[in-house]
């Protein structure tokens, strides 16, 4: 059976430290003025003593029905043997119908580079050594989750068996790989 990479990002766990973001940097050579992933920050809500913040994981999705891959003229956005979507280099020529296709606008035009970029789960580099992508390694609260959906005893494929989860934009069909762990406030009354 073929791998289904997913990532499951934990909205109770994560504190919006922005680790994620620095890793994927360091990484991947992400230039500053453009990011993979980041955390979005929204808030405070509520009132003292009792305020809160919500966090919000703005990265590629990895749709399997991919708006980004349909438009493409040249096939250099595609879809790899491993299900990941990714970026050939040499093929892209910077006409940004994949940015303008993306519903979750995480696309951009690396500034170095001149080519399409966005999150790739490390593929290159981590994956290819066998290791998690890095803002999963770097996360401190362990709010990302990263693995394999079609393998039961995988702890990605767990969780999301074992827990309330949802994706965005679900409803246009993209079929996103990225699930995420709805904020739960307040308290149950028996």
């Amino acid at each position: 059976m073929n791998k289904r990479y997913v990532m499951i990002h934990d909205e109770n766990r994560c504190i919006g430290c922005q680790a994620c973001n620095v890793a994927c940097r360091s990484e991947n050579q992400v230039p500053d003025s453009v990011t993979r992933i980041q955390v979005r920050i929204e808030g405070p809500y509520g009132e003292m003593p009792n305020m809160h913040f919500k966090y919000h994981r703005m990265s590629c999705q990895q749709c399997e029905d991919a708006p980004c891959v349909k438009v493409c003229p040249t096939a250099a956005a595609y879809v790899g043997d491993d299900g990941l979507v990714s970026i050939k280099e040499d093929k892209c020529v910077g006409c940004l119908y994949c940015i303008a296709a993306c519903p979750y606008k995480v696309r951009f035009i690396n500034p170095e580079t001149k080519v399409a970029d966005k999150c790739d789960f490390c593929k290159n580099t981590r994956l290819a050594r066998g290791e998690s992508p890095a803002c999963v390694a770097v996360c401190p609260t362990d709010a990302l989750v990263f693995g394999d959906a079609n393998d039961p005893t995988d702890p990605a494929a767990k969780l999301i068996a074992t827990k309330a989860t949802y994706q965005d934009k679900t409803h246009l069909g993209t079929k996103p790989r990225l699930y995420r762990v709805p904020v739960k406030r307040g308290r149950i009354e028996q």
